[in-house]
């Protein structure tokens, strides 16, 4: 059997918070920003590791790098030790913070490939060939020569995404690489991400708030609340799981003020004088076809469409009744995508 690209056992990072508790003194507090951490990421599997601000991701990506030492517990990232083995890890990783750069302030970002190049050693007969590659397929060509401080965040980002794939990592772990960007520059990258993934097998690890990028990315999902593991399924597991409602919306060719019940629906909605109606639903009740069969019945459809579940409410869901999911997934081991 491989070994997994990702192996977190017990994993766990505290941390001292001081605070005033009188005039002349401060009090000490041990907070665990993570706290007893178990899962393992297969070679070639695309994961959405979500949660609230605070929750401990970016301290989780800060151990799985080398760049925070646990407290307690292990980690292996590519079968090596973060810490112990960093400058060996760094040749097999790339990671893009959203808010943070690995390029150079104020030279052309043609230049900071290049020193990135010499960093990691690439053959200099072969390194240009991923570059271009890179520079075609995000678009960079036209900004090459622009210092990296002169460019728009969506340009800046696309080049912190092609440096840290310029030397072809197994693992790429994105923290919050979207945010602020634009629907077209999200978009763009998201159909990059999805293509390296397919053409060179990367295996990916994503943080972010953003849930169209776990629903157009990735097939797992990992939610952590305060440190722990509360969910690690799919996303449409997830949404089942906290009894969120898909909604059916059904456009008629002649206002019907009354459609009466439908069977296992709730409707949420009646708009147009008639003419557009919602219902919602969910799977374990009842099926999108049901729906539209009984509605057929009492009315001529002329379009229709399904708006799935806003997974920001899912997660909230799911945070308001937390024990329920940590039994079920802290009953066994940790889970291989």
């Amino acid at each position: 059997m491989t070994e997994p690209i990702i192996q977190v056992r017990d994993l766990r990072r505290e941390f001292v918070v001081r605070s005033p508790a009188g005039r002349l003194r401060r009090a000490r507090t041990v907070v665990a920003a993570v706290d007893g951490l178990s899962f393992d990421l297969a070679e070639g599997a695309a994961v959405g590791y979500i949660g609230a601000n605070g929750a401990g991701k970016s301290t989780t990506i800060k151990m799985l790098t080398g760049i925070l030492v646990p407290t307690e517990g292990t980690v292996r990232t590519c079968g090596l030790d973060p810490v112990r083995r960093r400058r060996d890890l760094a040749r097999q990783i790339g990671v893009v913070f959203g808010q943070r750069s690995q390029l150079w302030w104020d030279l052309p970002l043609a230049e900071s490939f290049r020193a990135l190049a010499a960093i990691h050693r690439l053959p200099e007969a072969s390194w240009p060939v991923r570059r271009d590659e890179l520079v075609d397929r995000l678009d960079l060509g036209a900004f090459l020569a622009t210092p990296v401080r002169q460019l728009s965040l969506g340009q800046r980002i696309r080049g912190e995404i092609a440096a840290a794939l310029l030397h072809s990592p197994r693992l790429l772990i994105l923290d919050e690489p979207t945010i602020g960007l634009d629907v077209l520059s999200k978009e763009r990258l998201r159909v990059f991400l999805a293509e390296q993934r397919a053409l060179h097998g990367t295996t990916l690890l994503l943080t972010t708030h953003d849930m169209d990028d776990v629903q157009r990315l990735t097939d797992r999902v990992l939610v952590v609340d305060h440190g722990r593991l509360v969910y690690d399924g799919t996303l449409p597991g997830l949404t089942a799981q906290v009894g969120a409602e898909r909604v059916m919306v059904v456009d008629l060719v002649e206002p019907v003020a009354d459609l009466g019940p439908v069977d296992g629906a709730r409707r949420v909605a009646v708009e147009s004088d008639g003419l557009r109606h919602r219902f919602a639903f969910t799977p374990e009740r009842t099926t999108a076809g049901a729906i539209l069969e009984a509605v057929g019945r009492r009315g001529q459809v002329r379009d229709l469409a399904i708006e799935e579940p806003d997974i920001e409410d899912v997660v909230r869901r799911l945070y308001l009744a937390p024990s329920a999911v940590r039994r079920s997934t802290d009953a066994g081991p940790a889970a291989t995508a």
